[in-house]
């Protein structure tokens, strides 16, 4: 994939604002920019250094379209790795069109989505796990998961495989290598050595699989459903988790018919709150089409808040919630379950003890809340133990956590062949052989980073790319 034309777009978000920049990159962007552009001090953006701002107006002729900044990056200096001019105009929708369309006429094509990251990519500016990285700070919408696309764009990710990959690649070479000798029986790979390699190769694998399960959360948000029985004040603990009336609250019990959601920052971490229809028998279609969507976000969810209504529970006991902590535990054993006890007004305080204590089934003693959700009792503290399921410390230690599904089945793939690698060695397979499963393990790693492409896994990584970029 190369590309010799000129490509140009809207680099800051569509629509009315301050200002606007519009990015041109290609082997003729400076000609193309010189030609509509007059300097207020009759530079040649041409005979200007890379990296310098030029004041003056862009012309259609003898038209002056706006007065812009125009800024200059050269060759393997810019971005992409080749020239690239930025042009910021006033931000009218109009401006932005009649420079776009007027470059457009001096043989600008419109950019691709992610053209100039992909044209950064193939230039050498970065690799494909990084440039990947790019579209996640773009989305990121939270510290934890702003952190990690800093970490992978910055090479972190990339730097861990490719240390590994030149060491396996330079055995590879060496077993390579023995096949030419193959009639003298030479062995010029330390077997030992390699060994270790190997079985180095394996732990971090493992380790980069498994930072996946909380690195897609992070990433995606983690979900959080809050069940229980009808009118029990689902609604209202999610428009105060929400600081805002998000769901309708009605004393009519069965209101809530379709689930609602909604997310929420807690210590950069995000949340995604899903409301739901409360449980129960009912001969009403709608509500039952409800109740089953809360049993199919309840599966999705990584976290489940059980709420219960403090009055029902003085008044009928314990027995009906112990039930439910059961069911839920039954089908989803791996969930993180917290009851939650609303109305804790109505429950003396020198009860909330005994009542969790009494919560405990099976040797399993679920973490319990009292919180008062009309009031904002307790909200706090049910953030806090929200933020508590989340394992962090990877974060904190700056270690590479895995968000990418594209890496993670590439890391997947990779295990299973160094597997086989760790195999033959240990079974003493034949040089030949070994060799063709070391290949697939460098092939893995290669398409993680991008020596290993073709042109439909471009198109579809950077298809998701917004224009611009």
């Amino acid at each position: 994939m190369i590309y010799n034309d000129t490509i140009v777009a809207l680099a800051t978000p569509s629509g009315a604002g301050a200002i606007a920049v519009i990015r041109i990159s290609g082997a003729n962007a400076l000609d193309i920019a010189n030609s509509v552009f007059v300097s207020h001090k009759a530079k040649e953006l041409l005979k200007q250094k890379s990296h310098t701002l030029h004041l003056g107006h862009i012309m259609d002729g003898e038209k002056v379209l706006d007065q812009v900044l125009v800024s200059i990056f050269k060759g393997n200096h810019s971005y992409t790795g080749e020239n690239t001019v930025e042009i910021s105009c006033h931000g009218s929708t109009f401006i932005q069109q009649q420079i776009i369309q007027l470059l457009l006429r001096k043989g600008c094509r419109m950019a691709n989505a992610g053209e100039f990251t992909l044209r950064s990519f193939l230039n050498g500016k970065m690799d494909l796990s990084q440039a990947e990285a790019v579209a996640d700070l773009i989305a990121s919408d939270n510290e934890a998961s702003h952190q990690i696309a800093m970490q992978q764009m910055r090479g972190g990710f990339s730097n861990e495989l490719l240390q590994l990959r030149q060491e396996l690649l330079n055995f590879a070479s060496l077993i390579e290598l023995e096949l030419d000798f193959a009639e003298e029986d030479v062995a010029f790979a330390d077997r030992s050595e390699f060994e270790k390699l190997v079985g180095r190769i394996e732990f971090v694998l493992k380790r980069l699989i498994d930072s996946f399960a909380i690195g897609n959360v992070i990433k995606n948000g983690i979900p959080v459903a809050i069940v229980g029985e009808p009118n029990v004040g689902k609604s209202t603990l999610l428009n105060a988790l929400l600081n805002e009336e998000r769901a309708i609250v009605s004393e009519i019990a069965g209101t809530t018919r379709d689930t609602i959601e909604d997310e929420l920052v807690i210590g950069g971490i995000g949340f995604r709150f899903i409301d739901t229809a409360g449980i129960r028998t009912t001969d009403d279609v709608i509500e039952g089409l409800g109740i089953k969507k809360t049993f199919e976000k309840m599966e999705q969810a990584q976290v489940v808040l059980l709420l219960v209504d403090g009055y029902r529970l003085m008044v009928d006991g314990l027995a009906v919630v112990k039930i439910d902590i059961e069911k839920i535990r039954n089908q989803y054993p791996l969930k993180p379950i917290v009851v939650i006890i609303n109305k804790q007004d109505l429950i003396p305080t020198e009860n909330h003890t005994v009542i969790s204590q009494e919560l405990t089934t099976d040797n399993h003693q679920p973490t319990t809340l009292f919180i008062s959700a009309k009031n904002k009792i307790g909200i706090d503290q049910l953030k806090a133990t929200l933020l508590s399921f989340v394992n962090t410390g990877a974060l904190r230690n700056n270690e590479t956590i895995v968000t990418n599904t594209r890496h993670y089945d590439s890391l997947l793939k990779a295990l299973e062949e160094i597997q086989k690698v760790r195999f033959g060695l240990a079974t003493q397979l034949s040089s030949d052989l070994l060799a063709i499963d070391i290949r697939e393990t460098l092939y893995h790693f290669g398409m993680i980073t991008g020596e290993v492409t073709n042109d439909e896994l471009l198109g579809n990584i950077f298809a998701n790319f917004c224009i611009g970029k």
